[in-house]
């Protein structure tokens, strides 16, 4: 029975590769036709047991799918139910490839599969990038760790699950110090005071910056003067203040999701610091006025409240 599968599958794969050949009279391929052949084939291989095979088929139709631009929305959106699937053979293959001694293959299949699940359901697609940066960085490979961390963290902010990605940030800014890469420490303490001040903990925020004056270079820089900056109009409930530090360039260029967290910041309150009305009328008539508008209020209860 797995052997009649199994050459099914091979037939179905064969059938797919032809379709995406083209030659003198064919210029394009058929991407849709190679879509539902690797579709075929990936459910003969899973009913194999084959799942080695039935994981990369599903990549391979889900390539085939995004490659096909001219697919019609409703047969996408039909094709999305089959993602939850590819995405757990790739776990079960991801755990083969670590059986078997081969953790780099394992930790490059979860990404892929958080890369095909990332905008069905970000939720999962955390969870695979989580678990492929703890591949690599168990075999030591740190700066691809750093990179799962990354799209994890971001996927956490623009699903506003902010106290997921403080922990992450921190996770980031660890590895981020131990490899001495001390300028994006500078940026991930930055992000992190932005998701703890959303998060409406200022303590958090403040704390995060005075622990990040242990990093060379940090105290001093630009990065630790804007977010003193910050972090005073943010205490003062200064809007103005925290709105043109979240404008500048150094948060403005940041990654999207961090540079929205800064646009979208509001004080505790959400007021605007104002002036009285006589300040800036006594500013423009002088000391004199000031000091006229000070006897008045002088002789206005000179005879007591009576």
């Amino acid at each position: 029975m797995a052997a009649q599968k199994i050459n099914e599958a091979l037939e179905h794969i064969a059938k797919a590769e032809k379709y995406l050949k083209t030659g003198f009279l064919k210029w394009k391929p058929d991407y849709d036709s190679a879509a539902t052949e690797y579709g075929k084939a990936a459910v003969a291989f899973k009913n194999a047991k084959q799942f080695d095979q039935a994981r990369e088929a599903c990549l391979r139709e889900a390539e085939a799918h995004e490659n096909n631009k001219a697919v019609p929305v409703t047969i996408a959106l039909q094709e999305m139910h089959r993602l939850p699937e590819a995405v757990q053979l790739i776990e079960k293959a991801s755990m083969m490839y670590l059986e078997n001694g081969t953790p780099d293959t394992a930790a490059i299949a979860l990404e892929r599969a958080g890369k095909l699940i990332e905008n069905v359901s970000p939720e999962k697609a955390v969870q695979l990038y989580q678990q492929a940066a703890s591949v690599f960085e168990n075999e030591e490979r740190l700066r691809q760790a750093l990179e799962m961390l990354g799209k994890a963290s971001r996927l956490l902010v623009r699903g506003r699950r902010l106290d997921e990605a403080a922990l992450s940030l921190q996770k980031e800014k660890s590895i981020y110090k131990e490899i001495e890469n001390y300028p994006t420490c500078y940026k991930k303490t930055i992000a992190q005071v932005l998701v703890h001040l959303h998060r409406n903990d200022y303590v958090a925020a403040e704390r995060c910056v005075r622990e990040s004056y242990s990093i060379p270079g940090f105290n001093g820089s630009e990065d630790c003067a804007a977010l003193e900056q910050l972090l005073e109009g943010y205490d003062q409930q200064d809007q103005d203040q925290v709105s043109e530090v979240c404008n500048s360039p150094l948060f403005k260029y940041m990654d999207n999701d961090y540079a929205k967290l800064g646009l979208t910041l509001v004080v505790p309150g959400g007021g605007i610091k104002k002036k009285s009305p006589n300040t800036g009328q006594d500013k423009a008539r002088g000391p004199a006025a000031a000091g006229s508008h000070a006897d008045e209020e002088e002789d206005e209860y000179s005879g007591g409240l009576c």
